[in-house]
């Protein structure tokens, strides 16, 4: 099925209100925490190790809730329509930590972060759950994917350019938070809600209520999801490492915050000039060389910002640029390699599970920002960082560069090989495909063939 353009203008909407939670949270909280709300470093990467660990057990309780529901809107769509408004003022809670002790402060960040997890699993699972519903073609999943890819990075430019010149002042980059979360909550929810009135799920199912023996037979059988499930676990260990890291590396190692609106800008700007070109790598190459291209540019760019002279600030960004490149293409890559994992489920198995198979991918991205998150917060930690002082020592800022380029390169270095041994090519989708069309008509004509004995 061939999708309009306001189909995936709708779906990049969907993931641009995502975001205004899931890049808040990664790109600034660790910050946060550490420089407003005075949690110390290795507190701070606990909070962000077991939280996010608990959001993909709440990722996986959301598929199988989505699995099971059936309404006049679709299995997806009321996910959308009543649990944003909840999930975007439970961000903007997140953000305010009150002025208690540090036990205080711990207590109410566990809890509001935690209730931030299961928010957003709510939501974004459905909401994944979509693509792989509105189409089975494989370059227009690729262009549902380029979709939602660009309009996380247009919040991700937003978040950048409105933030990053209040990190130098503290005091004020309380008051900032607030306004900036509490806004948010009234434009993701219109973007939810034109998610909501465009997308359409219009493929065929045989199974409506999927049980859980069904979903745990189909996850058991499905070996491309388990391949690639470990790949991306590494893959995104290494992207959320960096993610968490950029703003220390921008105003500790090249001593201005304001390079960090450099660097996104200069990423998200490439997310923007290449994502369009990813279905046509798709087609010429294939998902999984385009997915281990990316990987390898992705790690020369770590590896020049390990050892980028802070002095000459214009070839670090230049090398996180070139990670832009990698992540540009890897990230729109990965929603179209887990749409087709369900297809090749129900080939396996019958049932079709959306939910619980975009769960389970959406478990190790969790658990891969966990990792990546806490690996930051552990690695500045134990180098010396020190919360809130103005200069940093040498060890400091080798650990910063370390979490900004020895971490990434290590796990995007595991997730190529993996991913060297994914099964699920092309050619091999197409037979799927048209294996499970057979079946289906041959199973009308049957039925067709019945009902005319009967008579």
């Amino acid at each position: 099925m061939k999708l309009r353009p306001r189909q995936l203008l709708g779906y990049a909407a969907g993931d641009a209100g995502n975001n205004l939670a899931f890049s808040m949270a990664s790109m600034f909280l660790l910050l946060y925490y550490t420089d407003v709300a005075g949690i110390p470093a290795a507190a701070a990467g606990t909070i962000f190790l077991v939280v996010r660990i608990w959001d993909g057990i709440g990722d996986l309780i959301a598929g199988r809730l989505v699995d099971r529901t059936s309404t006049r809107w679709g299995k997806f769509r009321p996910w959308l329509l009543f649990g944003s408004l909840p999930l975007l003022l439970i961000s903007a809670a997140t953000f305010h930590v009150p002025d208690w002790s540090l036990t205080g402060k711990l207590v109410y960040a566990y809890v509001t972060y935690s209730a931030l997890a299961m928010a957003y699993s709510l939501v974004n699972i459905p909401y994944g759950s979509l693509a792989a519903a509105m189409t089975q073609d494989s370059v227009e999943r690729s262009k549902l994917a380029t979709a939602r890819t660009m309009g996380a990075a247009t919040i991700i430019l937003l978040l950048s350019v409105v933030i990053s010149p209040q990190i130098n002042n503290a005091e004020n980059l309380q008051s900032t938070l607030t306004l900036t979360t509490l806004t948010f909550v009234i434009a993701g929810t219109a973007l939810y809600l034109f998610t909501f009135f465009t997308a359409r799920e219009t493929v065929h199912r045989d199974i409506e209520h999927v049980s859980l023996k069904h979903s745990l037979v189909t996850l058991k059988r499905n070996r491309p999801l388990i391949l690639l499930c470990v790949s991306s676990l590494f893959f995104l260990t290494a992207m959320f490492s960096l993610q968490t890291i950029g703003i220390y590396y921008a105003r500790d190692v090249l001593g201005n915050a304001n390079y960090y609106i450099a660097i996104t800008t200069a990423q998200v700007g490439l997310m923007f000039g290449l994502a369009p070109f990813v279905p046509p790598i798709v087609r010429r190459f294939g998902k999984k060389s385009g997915y281990i291209g990316g990987a390898l540019v992705m790690i020369v760019g770590a590896l020049g910002v390990l050892f980028a002279p802070s002095s000459k600030p214009y070839v670090a960004i230049g090398f996180f640029v070139l990670i832009g490149v990698g992540l540009a293409v890897v990230n729109v890559l990965l929603w179209s390699f887990e749409a087709d994992t369900v297809e090749y489920g129900e080939w396996k198995t019958g049932a079709r599970t959306e939910g619980t198979t975009y769960a389970v991918f959406s478990f190790v991205r969790k658990v891969g920002q966990a990792l990546g998150g806490a690996a930051a917060a552990y690695t500045i930690g134990l180098a010396g960082y020190v919360g809130g002082a103005e200069v940093q020592s040498a060890s400091a800022l080798w650990g910063i560069r370390a979490a900004a380029g020895l971490v990434p390169t290590v796990c995007a270095a595991v997730a190529i090989a993996v991913m060297a041994i994914y099964p699920l090519t092309e050619k091999k989708f197409r037979e799927i495909t048209a294996e499970m069309a057979q079946r289906r008509a041959e199973g009308d004509a049957g039925a067709s063939q019945t009902s005319v004995s009967g008579a």
